[in-house]
């Protein structure tokens, strides 16, 4: 795994001088009379306990603050991608004021030209560097915490302890008992060591991992969004999963006995942010940046990723019960050394592919 493949943790935990800013009260942006206030704002999210969390931590303090309403438009972020990028073209207002998005879809979204500028949020003083989109110029993005694809498994499913490969999954119990997401993001580069090839050759040499998906796709896996895997966990569909640690963490929240691992192929370490598309008028994109500013404080970050069981980009926040030391909660280097971090770029320019390819096996 070469330096610029894997995670690397240099300044990611260097904080800011200014680290009693993380409180900041808003507004952000100096205006001799505050702006009038939208009756609301739409945020697109996703589903289940992410917007629960996103609602409990961000949008229901904030409505309390300002007294704007908060819609959260559940639409998938893949899908809703074209339509901004289309009321952008065609100067018409877009259908969200706030787009929650995963890193390498915003930062294509924001080498479009579509992104407004949030560089000037106070609150960005007291943040991690891994708050800062690599890749882009300033803050069309701001990143908002890390988090991991780990393998969520049914401990008892896995009697002799926890899978320590995804080839484990290869037994033919598993017939029908694992899931991943339908597009396989997560599982592109963990495939690629498990069939033999090297994370140095993504994204020119990517053989190893096609061979190894057309052997998991004989095992009949599901194949859904984030809140198909809590549901699926919870109905007892399923044995393990490639998921994020957040739709494990709902199930096991609501009495299922999960548990997850980082397997011998490593697991894929990336973020979400916030961004705000270009087109709204002057009111509405001051306070969509207020709505970014205010989930950029310890206090919203901390009931925010509480939710969500992942770590956010603001010193001080507590781990939830369980996860302090958990592989699913990185925050220490060491913590990292098996986590798969391919950069922003490669992504950007491959992932389109990597997920036809991976739907053209799974569905072929």
């Amino acid at each position: 795994m070469t330096f610029d493949k894997k995670l690397n943790r240099r300044d990611m935990l260097k904080t800011s001088a200014a680290f009693g800013a993380t409180t900041l009260a808003t507004p952000t942006i100096l205006h001799a009379q505050e702006p009038t206030k939208p009756s609301e704002l739409i945020i697109r999210a996703w589903g289940g306990p992410w917007v629960e969390a996103l609602k409990n931590g961000v949008s229901d303090p904030f409505t309390e603050r300002t007294g704007i309403r908060i819609v959260h438009d559940l639409t998938e972020d893949n899908e809703i991608q074209p339509k901004v990028w289309a009321a952008v073209a065609q100067n018409r207002t877009p259908p969200i004021h706030i787009n929650w998005d995963t890193t390498t879809n915003a930062t294509k979204s924001a080498l479009r030209g579509v992104c407004e500028d949030l560089s000037d949020l106070s609150n960005l003083a007291a943040t991690t560097d891994l708050a800062k989109p690599v890749g882009v110029e300033g803050y069309p993005i701001i990143n908002t915490y890390g988090y991991v694809y780990v393998l969520a498994y049914r401990p008892d499913a896995f009697p002799d302890g926890p899978p320590k490969s995804y080839h484990d999954l290869l037994d033919p119990r598993f017939q029908g008992r694992l899931a991943f997401y339908n597009d396989g993001i997560g599982f592109h580069f963990p495939a690629q060591v498990a069939g033999g090839g090297s994370l140095d050759d993504i994204p020119g040499n990517m053989a190893a991992c096609w061979e190894f998906v057309e052997k998991m796709k004989a095992q009949n896996p599901l194949l859904g969004e984030d809140p198909d895997f809590v549901t699926w966990f919870q109905n007892g569909e399923i044995d393990a999963a490639c998921t994020i640690s957040t739709n494990a963490l709902g199930a096991k929240r609501n009495g299922i006995d999960l548990a997850w691992t980082v397997p011998d192929e490593g697991a894929k370490f990336d973020t979400d942010g916030l961004w705000i598309p270009k087109g709204h008028s002057e009111s509405e994109l001051y306070w969509a940046k207020e709505y970014i500013n205010s989930a950029l404080t310890q206090e919203a970050q901390q009931v925010w990723l509480d939710g969500l069981g992942l770590p956010g980009v603001v010193p001080g926040i507590t781990p939830p019960e369980g996860l302090a030391g958990d592989p699913s909660y990185p925050t220490e280097p060491a913590d990292f050394e098996r986590l798969i971090r391919i950069s922003g770029q490669i992504q950007v320019e491959n992932e389109s592919d990597w997920f036809s390819q991976f739907k053209q096996i799974m569905q072929g």
